[in-house]
């Protein structure tokens, strides 16, 4: 089929649409020079010799090299915008990759955060429910050993034998403590590997002979004698009158740290003690200074005094000490009472002054009965700063007033009147005074600070309200304001 040529040299409808699009390669006849080439294409066999078409297609294709070598420019500018293009997808590909592992890095970190602060409200919940309990348990201890050295006393009144006897029962603190450890830990130590452990508390040493006999003996001495002057103090006044004056410990602490250990200076502690020192006034007006009540005040204070005495010694000279530290230094002093002290109930006894007449006719049950309350109170008292906080069990320690009070109503044992009920509601007071942290004062400001910026956003959006409110009826009914110069 022969092609006609148009008057402006454009052969077919090809070089029609190549010409009007601008190929930049084209020129007159280039679709009927391609198809002859292509026409005069022949195929050889392979391994079949050709050179007339070698050379028929080097003469044909002679006049496309121009077009070749005026097409490359363009193959390489469609090759850099290829390039480019791919280039601008690989980038867009990387930072949508940039933000994913961002905004999944963000959602992490709000994951933890959040577990956070579920673990944090978990573990204060968690505290808090311990707390309770052993605030229960602390005061109900320490009320039953107050009662049923009460109940004892009806019977059997020898008292340095009855302290002397509970505080043998320290030597099972450590043994009570080994068999939590036991049940609780995950690395399980023998029983003398924690026993040196915990023997620590006396020195990178451990506990030697010389330590024994050192730090052991004032801390036992003091201990009995607190223990000793409560008893002594229950047979001369009521159980509310003495768990009263013994939380004048706290005050007595206080003054004997500001003094001894060179602590910070608190007004209000300061308060709290002249509070104590009222009520303990008060106390003994409370029974027109009679003679058995003025005693009977005398070995509760001095009960109070010892027990401080001993706690800021330990302070001092033992510092602070973890659970089975405690526990082993408690059992420590049960094993120096059951050595050393022993001789004190066999003297008392032959000189007549704590008698009785057989080893049967002992109330035991009433002896074994106050030696497991007073350890449970121990126990409780060094596993709640562990499991809880430790302003908790102080206040299980002034919950057992109340307590006291409740059961020698039921009893009728005691008859309030306003000055009783006035010292003990004074003495309770300074007590709790006395829990304050060291920077009630700041925390006390910052509370009123936040409370007063919380009025005064209240009372700014209170002022807004209305305007916003007549605004909105203003545009409801088709009216714009226009605000004044």
């Amino acid at each position: 089929m022969d092609v006609k040529a148009a008057p402006n040299g454009v052969a077919t409808i090809e070089d029609r649409i190549l010409r009007i699009t601008g190929y930049y390669g084209y020129y007159p006849g280039y679709s009927s020079q391609k198809s002859t080439s292509r026409s005069s294409v022949t195929r050889c066999k392979p391994g079949a010799n050709c050179p007339s078409s070698h050379s028929g297609i080097s003469r044909q294709l002679s006049p496309l090299s121009v077009t070749e070598d005026s097409s490359a420019p363009i193959l390489e500018l469609q090759n850099r915008g290829s390039s480019g293009v791919c280039g601008h997808r690989v980038e867009r590909q990387n930072r949508s990759a940039d933000d994913g592992t961002q905004t999944h890095s963000e959602n992490s970190s709000q994951e933890n955060r959040i577990k956070a602060r579920c673990l944090s409200c978990t573990s204060m919940v968690l505290k808090g429910i311990w707390g309770l309990l052993i605030i229960l348990s602390v005061s109900s201890s320490w009320v039953g050993t107050t009662q049923i050295v009460k109940i004892t006393y009806k019977n059997f009144y020898c008292p340095f034998f009855m302290t002397w006897f509970s505080t043998n029962w320290n030597i099972m603190f450590f043994p009570v403590y080994y068999s939590g450890h036991l049940a609780t830990a995950q690395e399980k130590q023998s029983p003398m590997k924690k026993f040196r452990e915990c023997s620590r508390i006396f020195g990178e040493d451990g506990l030697t002979l010389k330590l024994f006999l050192k730090r052991t003996a004032p801390f036992s001495i003091l201990w009995t004698l607190t223990n000793y002057l409560y008893l002594l103090a229950l047979k001369k006044l009521t159980a509310t009158d003495v768990s009263a004056l013994f939380c004048c410990n706290k005050a007595f602490v206080f003054l004997l740290s500001w003094i001894v250990l060179k602590d910070r200076f608190m007004g209000v502690r300061i308060v709290a003690a002249i509070m104590a020192i009222t009520g303990i006034v008060m106390m003994a007006y409370a029974d027109n200074f009679h003679a058995d009540s003025i005693v009977g005040v005398a070995f509760a204070v001095g009960s109070a005094s010892t027990s401080a005495l001993y706690k800021v010694l330990f302070k001092m000279f033992l510092g602070s000490a973890n659970f089975g530290e405690a526990a082993h230094f408690v059992s420590t002093l049960g094993f120096f009472n059951l050595i050393f002290i022993s001789f004190t109930p066999v003297i008392l006894y032959f000189t007549k002054v704590e008698h009785w007449s057989s080893f049967a006719a002992l109330p035991w049950g009433c002896l074994c009965g106050m030696a497991g309350l007073w350890l449970a109170f121990n126990i409780l008292v060094n596993v709640g700063v562990v499991l809880t906080y430790p302003i908790l069990i102080s206040i299980g320690t002034v919950l057992s007033v109340p307590g006291n009070a409740a059961v020698d109503l039921l009893k009728q044992e005691v008859i309030f009147n306003v000055v009783r009920l006035a010292a003990t509601i004074i003495i309770c007071i300074g007590f709790l005074l006395m829990l304050l942290p060291e920077e009630w004062d700041e925390i006390t400001l910052r509370f009123i600070n936040s409370l007063k910026e919380k009025k005064s956003e209240e009372h700014m959006d209170d002022m807004t309200d209305p305007s916003v409110h007549l605004r909105g009826r203003g545009r409801a009914n088709g009216t714009v304001s226009i605000p004044l110069a």
